[in-house]
């Protein structure tokens, strides 16, 4: 008997007429990703592959029930990828997961106690127990020592405390609400006002929990320790000239024996040295360096023993912010921007650098094991977010280990980058990147949001980022650009915006508007919209009071009037006069001259102001400030404030505001899409 003839029998002689009219084939209408889609991302970080280059753990995090915040655990995958992945602990604030030297054991930082200490874990069985008993203070950082036993951490704390294990004493009966600075470095977006807790170095007995100081200090901080492969020093970086809270320019590089708790200062040209990696061997130092702010990153070398640093690589194409020297004759490895990637690079004599992994997508961290033959990374592009894979250390044997957002991606139709090029004025290749909307037919027209970067430094491309998805998931194009400033391009392209605010930049993006009009004909140059955020934010203010032919705008954590963001952000006077070529006084015309706010009253465009009230880098004045000026001059116009998020909202933000955000977006901009 056939499928058909018990159909017959079950149903209805007309209804089955009905079903047999119906297509054979149903094509149901593509699902792009929505904004509530980002409550189901699982956000995978911190690959740490074992000594033996076996195993790999790694940090899966979700959003909580309660939407409000993000939930993490340890993982554990084999990095022959033969196996699933398996949950490895059992908190919902794990983190941060080290191996020790031996592979024995595993360390890592949890909240699972009143406030967060440093867990162990052995990997033959067994639960995990706090070797910390912090009481004040807060683990910035750790590392194993050679022994299997011993621990550097580091830990910012009050430099005046000498056991952190014992509570702070409680003055009694009731305190002012008051906080009192001295320092031009007094506040910073998410921590807001700092207190005078500095980062010092402490070195930690995972078998009694005692703790001794290695260093500590009031006017610096001491970061970025490093242990040598023979666990005898440490090297560090600080600027401990006491100008690093007026916000002073200066970092060195210096090497502490642990036995001894000498320190001693390493020989770095001036400026600003950073970052220091120890050689297989132990016998050289690695090192970041800037002869001033907007000087070129290079990376160095310096014997232990002290001599010359020689140079290695000049900085002028990539800038490596990453470093590393897993085994002899394996690397140095660095990750670098490059032109909308970000690869995994090897740097080879010469200076010459290697792409090994990555070259179509973007490595967020890596790690080696002991032998530096093996390494495990996270990739991510636009249409995958990010999952750990291994190679091998020249580029072979790529594997994905995980695949936690396959299903939901799976069901969702993403749209991949198309990138494209123009020149601009100074005969600079420009890189343009668009992404079609969902559901796209040759023939029809379709809006288009140009999504403007922040930095004027950094780089988009080939990254996962939801929101360019979700617009399109909306019926919209996207379009967007590195333009001058961004990194990855080399150091005369990322200096070329350098005191020239609201022009390069400016320029760059309406270039590529025009590119792309001409380039994609299904552009509807009737149905533009522009939003950015921070220094996109800013262009967008700019942009608008420099032309009407945007349908809409959204302007997020924005920049409307330099002369009060110099005075409020957090940013030192210091640091504002080498951005800016002077101070207000010294420089008026350049900070009121490229403020969007003086040029307010030819703004018609109708405009969303996005802005979070605990921004200390675009503070929430900003926002108010060109709200208040756009309801004067009779622009259509709306302020959605943010309470309790920082400038990070739009990555790192509570999750249930971060998809309101999004929402809030997409609605403005239909509310004005297809008006005539």
């Amino acid at each position: 008997m056939t499928d058909l003839s018990v159909l017959r029998r079950a149903v209805p002689a007309a209804l089955l007429a009905a079903w047999l009219c119906l297509p054979q084939l149903v094509v149901a209408e593509p699902v792009g990703l929505t904004p509530a889609d980002y409550y189901e991302f699982q956000f995978i970080s911190d690959p740490q592959i074992a000594p033996d280059g076996g195993t790999v753990a790694f940090v899966r995090s979700t959003v909580s029930e309660d939407r409000r915040s993000r939930e993490s655990s340890i993982w554990l995958v084999a990095s022959d990828g033969d196996s699933p992945p398996r949950q490895f602990t059992r908190d919902n604030s794990d983190r941060s997961p080290r191996w020790s030297p031996d592979g024995r054991q595993l360390a890592f930082i949890s909240g699972r106690q009143e406030r967060s200490q440093l867990h162990l874990i052995p990997l033959g069985g067994g639960e995990a127990h706090a070797v910390t008993k912090l009481e004040q203070g807060s683990i910035t950082s750790f590392s194993w020592l050679p022994d299997n036993r011993h621990l550097l951490l580091s830990l910012r704390i009050d430099p005046t405390v000498e056991d952190p294990n014992v509570k702070a004493e409680e003055k009694e009966g009731p305190r002012p609400d008051l906080k009192r600075f001295r320092n031009p470095v007094y506040k910073s977006d998410g921590a807001g006002y700092l207190d005078e807790s500095r980062v010092g170095l402490w070195l930690l007995d995972s078998q009694n929990g005692g703790l001794r100081r290695l260093t500590g200090h009031a006017d610096w901080n001491d970061s970025n320790a490093t242990v040598s492969p023979d666990g005898t020093l440490v090297a560090f970086d600080a600027d401990r000239s006491g100008n690093e809270y007026a916000g002073g320019f200066n970092q060195d590089v210096y090497l502490l024996e642990i036995e001894t708790g000498e320190v001693s200062l390493v020989e770095t040209p001036p400026g600003r040295a950073w970052g220091p990696t120890f050689s297989a061997d132990g016998r050289q130092l690695y090192f970041h360096h800037q002869t001033e702010r907007y000087a070129p990153t290079t990376l160095m070398r310096v014997a232990v023993g002290g001599g010359s640093a020689a140079l290695l690589h000049d900085g002028l194409a990539l800038t490596a912010m990453d470093l590393q020297v897993p085994a002899a004759g394996q690397g140095p490895f660095l990750r670098a921007d490059a032109r909308g990637v970000r690869p995994v690079f090897r740097l080879d004599r010469g200076g010459r650098t290697t792409p090994i992994v990555g070259a179509e997508g973007t490595i967020s961290s890596m790690s080696f094991s002991a032998n530096g033959r093996q390494m495990a990374y996270i990739e991510e592009d636009e249409s995958r977010l990010a999952e750990v894979f291994t190679a091998r250390s020249d580029g072979s044997r790529v594997r994905q280990l995980t695949r936690f957002n396959d299903e939901l991606l799976s069901a969702r139709e993403l749209q991949n980058i198309v990138r494209f090029s123009f020149a601009n004025e100074d005969g600079m290749t420009v890189d343009g990147f668009l992404l079609r909307p969902v559901g796209f037919s040759e023939g029809a027209r379709y809006p288009v949001v140009l999504n403007i970067k922040g930095g004027p430094g950094g780089m988009w491309g080939r990254q996962w980022f939801h929101e360019f998805q979700m617009l399109a998931a909306a019926g919209y194009g996207v379009i967007f650009t590195n333009y001058r400033g961004s990194t990855g391009y080399g150091h005369d392209f990322q200096s070329a915006v350098r005191l020239d605010y609201g022009g390069a930049d400016y320029r760059d993006n309406m270039l590529l508007l025009e590119a792309a009009l001409e380039r994609f004909d299904w552009i509807d140059p009737d149905q533009l919209f522009v939003t950015g955020g921070s220094h996109g934010g800013f262009l967008t203010n700019w942009i608008t009071t420099r032309t009407q032919r945007f349908r809409a705008a959204v302007t997020q954590r924005s920049v409307s009037n330099w002369i009060s963001e110099a005075g409020t952000q957090e940013y030192p006077p210091e640091s504002m006069t080498a951005e800016f070529g002077g101070t207000i006084w010294t420089n008026f015309d350049y900070y009121w001259g490229r403020s969007p706010l003086k040029y307010a009253d030819r703004v018609t465009t109708p405009t969303l102001v996005i802005h979070s009230d605990s921004d200390q880098i675009t503070p929430v004045g900003q926002g108010k400030e060109w709200f208040f000026a756009l309801l004067a001059n009779g622009v259509e116009t709306e302020f959605a404030l943010f309470e309790g998020e920082s400038h990070g909202l739009s990555r790192t933000g509570t999750p249930v505001n971060l998809v309101a955000r999004l929402e809030l977006i997409i609605e403005w901009f239909d509310r004005f899409r297809d008006q005539e």
